[in-house]
């Protein structure tokens, strides 16, 4: 398009672009095709498609939205290079899927494996570097299970998928707070006296005093007395 094709008061062209009216009757045949296209292919791909998905069902989906995007409002494109596609994404989904039900080793490798990022109340600073997950993130999800401190929880899994697994003490330990300072509840926990949990991976060591030495477990210096809820 020549720029002096181009007049801001050309509301024919903005609204429509440089398709007549009679497009838009094909534009909904064509969403509707395409919707219907991607509602088989995913219940074709199985009942995690609605659930959290893993790694191979993200890239399929992702694949599909990258093919249904420009044949709905570009009259050049056809629905058929769609429906190969589609029929691609699932015969490949379907075949690595079944391929990692017969095979724990493949599994792995494409869908990943579980991993452990709290042991006993201390974070695994090893494991949580591995899955690129942050200190932030791991507390708000334990903080949105109303848990304030790590001495409370037994073990987290992170699943292949990203979702957490939580498992809890049946009775309170002390444990680093997870509770921010600024916030006036963090006054309000029950300090435990005798006890002080280290700031970076929250192991507690008892000691009347607050620990000059290395954490055994990360070998950080800095403590913080320990919490009880």
């Amino acid at each position: 398009m020549k720029p002096e094709d181009i007049q801001i008061t050309d509301w024919l062209r903005i609204l429509l672009g440089d398709v007549p009216w009679s497009f838009l009757i094909e534009v909904i045949i064509r969403i509707t095709c395409i919707f219907l296209i991607l509602m088989f292919s995913m219940r074709a791909m199985g009942k995690r498609m609605a659930a959290q998905l893993t790694r191979n069902e993200m890239a399929a989906l992702v694949t599909l939205a990258a093919a249904i995007g420009v044949p709905m409002a570009d009259p050049n494109r056809g629905l058929v290079p769609i429906l190969i596609i589609a029929g691609v994404v699932i015969g490949v989904q379907r075949l690595v899927s079944g391929k990692a039900v017969h095979s724990s080793s493949f599994e792995s490798i494409v869908l990943d494996d579980i991993d452990i990022v709290v042991k006993d109340g201390s974070l695994c600073l090893d494991r949580m570097m591995r899955t690129n997950l942050t200190r932030e993130r791991l507390f708000a999800e334990l903080r949105s299970k109303q848990i304030g401190n790590l001495g409370n929880v037994e073990r987290v899994y992170m699943e292949a998928n990203g979702s957490f697994t939580i498992y809890r003490y049946n009775e309170p330990k002390p444990g680093l707070s997870i509770i921010p300072r600024w916030d006036d509840f963090f006054d309000e926990q029950s300090f435990v006296r005798g006890a002080f949990a280290c700031c970076s991976c929250g192991d507690v060591m008892h000691s009347e005093k607050e620990p000059k030495l290395q954490c055994v477990r990360c070998g950080s210096n800095s403590w913080d007395q320990a919490v009880c809820a």
